[in-house]
């Protein structure tokens, strides 16, 4: 199950990331993404297995050493040793040391989707299209499927989604007789009466986020990030990023969400306690409710993700992770053979059980899938508000080639307007700004 952790937390080793990413960005990719050329086919991948051999894959997801059991025991001249080399931006800073210095690049690596075109453009990832992946089209739900392709190649195979919902404690809307909104002009307005009603209630915590700000544009139809290659625009002022802005400026304003910073012990103790009465984020989520917030079991559903329009089903993705081949390893057959079981054959089902959220089409689709009954949400069926918000993430979303260090200056920028009179349309043009000027100084083309 993946965990999503403060910006705060991540900013020193995503600054650390990205300046050793400047040594590579732009260092022959082109006009496309990089990586390998001559990674082999499906016949390589056959006889790679024949042969066997050693695999080191770094993975923070715990369900992946499961996963690499199970790959072991049906292959037994193959060995995997899985290493935690950080989770996030910290393996990121630690796989990227390895490239520049040539040496300890392991041959799988765990990449969340926002990092991967900044590994794929740096030539630092192998393109599988050969190998097989290019035959997957159809296998994984649009959007992490789409994030794993950079210009004609394919880098990686989707391990989850984090296709967004509504959390939101059962007991808190009862006590104060609201609705469950299904817009966001609802939940502004649900916010409003739940604070007034008792101050020391929120509809939400926030204290800025770069992946839920950019989520939720994604939802609104934003698509502030255009890229092609090393040709790149960043402009918050389209329609999308604007109606977030104008909306959620009215929560701030208010002063309608907690100001409390997500994975904090304060954070799992107001969803435990129903001083936080909503949560908006990725269908990988519940295990989090299940481990951390014991006091909340029974009380907390799961509903839609509120509408930018009455009546619409728009959704975004918010997390989710891959399964890359750095292109330095030697052994690119036999971990494709790895990736192909992790994310395509019996390994998802390993993860499922394990608590993780598929992408693949078939496992979102089965019976067996969508009717498990979620204790933890009083018996609810919740896979299957999690599968319909997956099959309606809006297309078109980008992420930069060096998202990285954009979500690195967030809490610089739009963060600011949190804590000061600025606005958020303000603070969004200040990100965009910084990230400007970034780019460029990294040889991107970069426009707004």
């Amino acid at each position: 199950m993946k965990k999503r952790i403060a910006p705060a937390v991540l900013r020193g080793s995503a600054l650390a990331f990205a300046a050793t990413l400047a040594l590579t960005a732009c260092g022959g990719g082109g006009s496309d993404a990089g990586g390998s050329a001559d990674a082999g086919n499906a016949d390589d991948v056959a006889a790679a297995l024949e042969e066997g051999g050693e695999l080191t894959v770094w993975a923070w997801d715990l369900t992946v050493q499961d996963v690499a059991d199970e790959f072991e025991e049906l292959h037994p001249n193959v060995d995997v040793k899985v290493v935690n080399a950080g989770t996030g931006n910290d393996q990121y800073t630690a796989l990227q040391n390895a490239i520049a210095a040539g040496d300890g690049v392991p041959d799988v690596a765990q990449i969340e989707y926002f990092a991967l075109p900044q590994f794929a453009i740096a030539d630092s990832l192998t393109d599988i299209s050969g190998l097989g992946a290019g035959d997957l089209e159809g296998t994984f739900s649009p959007g992490p499927w789409n994030a794993v392709q950079q210009g004609e190649g394919i880098y990686g195979l989707p391990m989850d989604a984090g296709p967004m919902v509504m959390y939101y404690n059962t007991e808190v809307f009862e006590k104060f007789g609201v609705e469950i909104p299904a817009t966001w002009d609802e939940y502004i307005e649900a916010a409003r009466t739940i604070h007034e009603a008792d101050p020391d209630v929120y509809i939400t915590n926030d204290t800025g986020d770069a992946g839920f700000t950019t989520s939720l544009i994604w939802q609104a139809g934003g698509k502030p990030y255009q890229v092609d290659g090393t040709d790149v625009t960043v402009d918050f002022s389209d329609e999308g990023s604007t109606k977030f802005a104008e909306t959620w400026q009215e929560l701030v304003d208010g002063e309608l969400v907690a100001p409390i910073n997500s994975w904090t012990d304060e954070w799992y103790q107001g969803l435990g306690d129903g001083t936080i009465a909503t949560l908006n984020t990725g269908a990988w989520m519940p295990g989090n409710f299940e481990s951390g917030v014991q006091a909340g079991a029974g009380k907390w559903r799961v509903a839609p993700l509120p509408q930018w329009e009455e009546g619409g089903t728009a959704t975004a993705e918010n997390g989710g992770s891959s399964l890359a081949i750095p292109s330095a390893t030697e052994n690119a057959a036999l971990a494709y053979a790895f990736l192909d079981y992790a994310s395509v054959a019996d390994g998802v089902q390993t993860r499922i059980d394990g608590g993780a959220f598929p992408s693949t089409t078939e496992d979102l689709a089965s019976e067996e899938f969508l009717n498990r009954e979620f204790e933890y949400f009083g018996g609810q069926k919740a896979n299957e508000l999690f599968a319909e918000s997956a099959e309606n993430v809006v297309e078109g979303w980008s992420y930069l080639p060096f998202q990285v260090y954009a979500n690195s200056i967030f809490n610089d920028t739009v963060g600011q307007s949190y804590v000061s009179d600025a606005p958020l349309t303000e603070g969004l043009k200040a990100w965009q700004d910084a990230t400007i000027q970034y780019g460029s100084d990294q040889g991107f083309t970069v426009s707004e």
